[in-house]
């Protein structure tokens, strides 16, 4: 669940004592923001963004989200997306795969069939298995959806290259590490691997 920002103060202490080596990046960069505050988008929002930003820098990113909410009437709307064609899409800036991810993920919501607004009421790996049957929606993107959409403390996206790079920085390992490998050491810091992953990103942007 979401955490406040004196919790975050407070995991990021442990984090420390369990491993000093992240003290330098916890002193530079302080608490980490998840779940201190309520989201300011909607949970189809923040998928719908997620899944156009994927393989894409920010400035991309926000260019081909910002065409397409154009597209559907100047709202991020299930229904107005829905609504446009694949051709609508792609001259948005979105690829085909992007199309189709983003139609179908829409029209899942226009009809009911996803539970989109009361997925924080579920578990984590209960959304997993309502989001990862989506075209164009892997672990990744649900990961990301759990850390910064919804708050959870415990996520571990060891499949996240930003991640991974991080830890090796911290670590001074001289080989890349495996993501099985990383799953196992990163479960001491259990329920907090959230808080991890970020301080691995902020890692991986120090050093």
């Amino acid at each position: 669940m979401g955490t406040t920002t004196e919790n975050s103060q407070a995991i990021a202490r442990r984090i420390v004592r369990i491993e000093p080596k992240f003290r330098e990046v916890v002193t530079k960069f302080g608490p980490a923001p998840i779940g201190a505050r309520p989201s300011k988008i909607s949970n189809f929002q923040a998928l719908a963004e997620s899944i156009l930003g994927q393989q894409l820098s920010v400035k991309a990113a926000a260019t081909i989200t910002e065409r397409v909410i154009q597209a559907a009437g100047g709202r991020m709307d299930p229904a107005g997306i829905a609504k446009l064609t694949p051709s609508r899409l792609r001259s948005a800036g979105c690829s085909a795969a992007k199309a189709r991810a983003i139609s179908e993920l829409a029209q899942v919501v226009a009809d009911g069939d996803l539970p989109i607004r009361s997925l924080n009421k579920k578990s984590d790996e209960a959304i997993m298995e309502l989001l990862l049957p989506l075209y164009g929606v892997g672990r990744w993107t649900v990961e990301m959806f759990l850390i910064f959409q919804l708050g959870r403390s415990d996520v571990w996206p060891t499949g996240d290259l930003g991640v991974r790079r991080g830890w090796e920085k911290l670590y001074k390992m001289k080989r890349e590490v495996e993501i099985d490998e990383l799953e196992k050491l990163g479960a001491k810091f259990a329920p907090h691997r959230s808080h991890l992953a970020w301080y691995c990103w902020r890692a991986h942007s120090l050093y």
